[in-house]
This record gives C-alpha cells, sequence and structure tokens, in this order.
C-alpha cells in the first residue's frame, strides 16, 4: 500500500491502530555520556543574538506538525538518537560525503528507520533561523527546541529548554550500536545504558514514556508473537487481543515491510500517560516496553506515572533536561556553527 508521506492509512482493530508510512518507521526507542550543570548553557542564550528563535523554531514545528503529524515522534526520537551517542551535538545530522567510506552516525543500522521528517524539521528551521540570524545558533538546540514544540504539540507539557550547545566536529557509525537501546532490551542492560549517560532509572521510565506516540515496524515485536526467546510460543505477557491483532498485520514471515503499530494503542497520537496504563495491562508493543511493568526495579515508577498524568508530565521533563545536557560540546575546539546542518564547517 502506497501512501504519501504526509497521510496514514487507518486499519482499525479491537485495540490497535496500524499505519503504513512512506519510507521507514519511527521506532521511536528511548535513547538519551554523562551529564553535568553546564554554567554556560541558559535559557535566555539567545536574548540578544538571536531573540525570536523560539518562535522562528515554533513556526516551523507547528506547520510540519499540521502536515505530517509523524514529524512528532520523528524529531523526538532524533534526538535522543543524537543525545545517546557522543552527546547532544548534532551529530546525527551530518550526511556522509559522495563517495566517502567513512560512514556516519545517520549511516549506522541503527540509525536507518529515523524518519525524514525529523530531519526535515530541523533542516526546515535551521534555514528560517539563518536567514534571520546568520551563524549564530546550533543545529543541537534547534534540534532540542523543535523536540520541546512537539511534545507540547501532542498534548504534552510545554517546558523551557537550555541553550549553548555547539555542533559535534565527530560523526561516526561505529559509536553507534553499543549506544542506542533494542526493541528487545532487557532493564539490566537499560539501566545500565542509561547510568552510563548519568540518567537514573526514574530517568530511564519517564523517558519510555515518549512512547506514549510514535510507531515501531513489525520485525521490533514479531518475535513476541510467534517465538518469544526462541520457543515456539508467543511472549505470555502480551494481552491476548492485542496478539490477535497484531498477529492480523504482522506475520510470522513475509508480509508488508511498511506496516507500523503505535507504541500507544489507545491514544496514539496524544502525549499523555496512557503508555503506562497500557503497560499495567499486558498492552506494551515492544518486549523492552512491557519489561518496565515486570521489573521489580522499574514497576512501581510505571506505576506511579500511569496514575498521574502531571507526575509523568513532571518526571518527563526533567528527565529531557538531564538528556539535553549529555556531553555538550562548547566553544571551537570542539564544536562548530553548521550553516548546514549536513555538512561540517
Amino acid at each position: 500500500m502506497s501512501v504519501p508521506s504526509s497521510a496514514f492509512s487507518f486499519l482499525f482493530t479491537s485495540f490497535c491502530v496500524f499505519f503504513t508510512l512512506s519510507g521507514t518507521s519511527s521506532c521511536l526507542a528511548i535513547h538519551a555520556n554523562t551529564t553535568r550543570p553546564h554554567r554556560q548553557l541558559s535559557v535566555n542564550y539567545y536574548a540578544k543574538s538571536c531573540p525570536q528563535l523560539e518562535q522562528l523554531v515554533g513556526s516551523v514545528t507547528s506547520q510540519q506538525f499540521k502536515v505530517s503529524p509523524v514529524s512528532g515522534p520523528a524529531t523526538i526520537r532524533l534526538l535522543f538518537h543524537d543525545c545517546f551517542v557522543g552527546g547532544c551535538d548534532a551529530s546525527i545530522l551530518i550526511a556522509s560525503k559522495p563517495g566517502s567510506k567513512q560512514l556516519v552516525e545517520k549511516d549506522a543500522e541503527d540509525n536507518r528507520e529515523l524518519k525524514v521528517e525529523g530531519f526535515e524539521t530541523v533542516r526546515k528551521a535551521k534555514e528560517l533561523v539563518e536567514r534571520k540570524c546568520p551563524g549564530v545558533v546550533s543545529c543541537a538546540d534547534i534540534l532540542v527546541i523543535a523536540a520541546r514544540d512537539y511534545v507540547h504539540l501532542a498534548g504534552g507539557p510545554y517546558y523551557q529548554v537550555k541553550k549553548g550547545r555547539w555542533d559535534g566536529k565527530i560523526s561516526t557509525a561505529s559509536r553507534v550500536a553499543s549506544n542506542i537501546p533494542r526493541a528487545n532490551s532487557t532493564v539490566d542492560q537499560l539501566i545500565k545504558l542509561f547510568n552510563s549517560k548519568g540518567l537514573t532509572t526514574q530517568d530511564l521510565v519517564a523517558l519510555s514514556g515518549a512512547h506514549t506516540i510514535g510507531f515501531a515496524h513489525c520485525k521490533h515485536f514479531v518475535a513476541r508473537l510467534y517465538s518469544y526467546r526462541g520457543k515456539a510460543q508467543p511472549d505470555p505477557n502480551m494481552d491476548p487481543k492485542l496478539l490477535h491483532a497484531l498477529r492480523m498485520y504482522c506475520p510470522n514471515f513475509g508480509g508488508n515491510s511498511d506496516i507500523v503499530a503505535p507504541f500507544d494503542a489507545t491514544t496514539p497520537f496524544i502525549f499523555d500517560h496512557a503508555y503506562y496504563a497500557n503497560l499495567q495491562k499486558k498492552m506494551g508493543l515492544l518486549a523492552s516496553d512491557q519489561a518496565l511493568a515486570l521489573d521489580p526495579r522499574t514497576r512501581p515508577i510505571a506505576q506511579d506515572l500511569a496514575k498521574d498524568k502531571q507526575k509523568f508530565f513532571q518526571a518527563f521533563v526533567a528527565a529531557m533536561d538531564k538528556m539535553s545536557l549529555v556531553k555538550v560540546v562548547r566553544g571551537k575546539r570542539h564544536g562548530e556553527k553548521r550553516r548546514d546542518c549536513s555538512m561540517h564547517t
């Protein structure tokens, strides 16, 4: 089934809404190198040098959200993938040079499903900002602002973001695999990875709540439907009705590789706390999602956030702030201010 990038094909089941997106799905795994206080970063960093910055970026994100709602989860996921690999330095946006054998982060296997809408959001915002404030604002800051905008546009909290990042000078595909969570990651693996970024178990569970919007291709959860952990049985920790619905669109072999399912089967377009309530009902899509409701270290946190949307919003904002400060680049020695986010200066 062929669908324009800005459109969705809706297929309703008792629990799920499935979507075929042109290109690949936004399997929004939560991805956030150690966070430290950054005196140079501030909410008002561009108050004098580019006072209209947030309005400029906001004009792009609001339009993109109307035209192509998938831009939201795509951009949030893009930020996670950027921050978790070498820090929040926009290295994920660098494109390979023609003819070069050096693969950049964007080319890594784990990043090939990153939706073009996320990259397009930053590109369009950067072009607009450059016309008003040339050579001033980093791509890294624009990505952080855009992700915040989409959280709010989808019904989530609006929060102030610290600015003053520079763009990184290094982008290599080889750094990606060991720093990105997997759809079947265990809680042990997730906690270890998040801790390596200076993020706590609380942050892990809160940031996982970004799966309240976004979608995943069948290949990321098909094993749960037919042969979980190598056994010829589905995952016992999946709701039977959800299992039946997913099997309708995700056969064990073959099938349409463009079919995706929402992480949150109940309110897939709304940034709310339903994701956590779904986990209590065994309705998590990925094994790494459902694991949060099973492990004694994460279960109480997930249960707590399922009960109170405002508590989730507060935890999410705090965790996003910490994640956005992971290994921030500062100054010309280690950083750059790109005019084109896909090219080093």
